[in-house]
């Protein structure tokens, strides 16, 4: 288990400060965590985490860190990202079987989208996809990042209703985005990583403005007050309002604090507004939990 030291210090400042949680989570018995690359938490504040290599599986934890059980050792390759939809529905990208999957919370498969192995072609969905969430209309939003530089919009049976971005770095194109959610009005919040910016659109991808003062990011979570989140690859998280204006930061590689020594690279809110952020990709494979005081 992972024992990130002894801390005696908080992170970030005003309303969102947070206390380090000491040695939060683990590998399963016998089985040290690989590289951590996205957790979600689901209605009962249980943390689910990708282990991404190198024996790729689900591992759920409660919320003080206790292993709870893990599943998925056999369907997959490289999953990429989890996120969970209000009603415990499990939506996981897979950038080498090029898929949007989905699960119950105990890993019964429930769909799948794409063609396993099979990339599409430009323009096309997907080609290794990065991200993907529900939005208000319980349209399916996913972001293909890695392969190719789109993103997508479908009906909740699979069909394409539009696609929009194309790389480069001129306002509604993407280098890498990498991450999707969509707000309360129905903005789709797109994280384009090598552009270091996110950037915003209405649902049929037409763009709107775009948050230009920010590291490059990995991963953007938004809570039920409208608060964004966002894990950045230089060592640091954000928390914004819908305005983009910055509420809170820590990290930033920092060797005073330390608290982030690689590419924060997902984070999500639980109920209590304690917030999770998982590192890649090599060195410190680990989830941190930061609670709110």
């Amino acid at each position: 288990m992972f024992n990130p030291g002894d801390f005696n210090m908080v992170y970030g400042s005003g309303d969102y400060t947070y206390e380090l949680v000491e040695g939060w989570g683990g590998g399963p018995a016998g089985r040290d965590l690989g590289v951590v690359s996205s957790m979600a938490v689901d209605s009962q504040d249980r943390v689910h985490v990708i282990d991404r290599e190198p024996h790729p599986a689900i591992v759920v934890y409660d919320r003080d860190g206790r292993f709870l059980y893990d599943w998925g050792q056999d369907l997959f390759k490289v999953p990429h990202s989890i996120w969970i939809s209000e009603d415990d529905i499990i939506y996981i990208t897979e950038v080498e079987l090029h898929t949007v999957m989905t699960f119950t919370l105990d890993g019964k498969m429930l769909s799948m989208l794409g063609t396993p192995g099979r990339p599409g072609e430009l323009g096309q969905p997907f080609n290794s996809p990065t991200w993907a969430v529900l939005g208000l209309d319980d349209d399916l939003y996913v972001t293909d990042g890695y392969g190719q530089h789109y993103a997508h919009r479908f009906t909740t049976d699979g069909e394409l209703l539009c696609t929009w971005g194309g790389h480069g770095s001129e306002a509604g194109q993407f280098d890498t985005p990498h991450c999707v959610r969509v707000d309360k009005d129905g903005r789709v919040l797109i994280v384009d990583r090598g552009n270091a910016r996110v950037q915003i659109f209405d649902a049929e991808g037409r763009y709107h403005e775009s948050w230009d003062h920010l590291l490059a990011a990995n991963d953007l979570y938004i809570d039920p007050d409208d608060v964004v989140y966002l894990a950045e690859a230089p060592g640091r998280v954000s928390i914004l309002n819908l305005d983009g204006e910055v509420l809170s930061q820590w990290g930033n590689r920092d060797e005073k604090d330390g608290v982030f020594v690689d590419a924060p690279h997902g984070i999500w809110v639980d109920s209590h507004g304690d917030v999770y952020v998982c590192e890649v990709p090599f060195a410190h494979n680990r989830i941190q939990k930061f609670r709110r005081v």
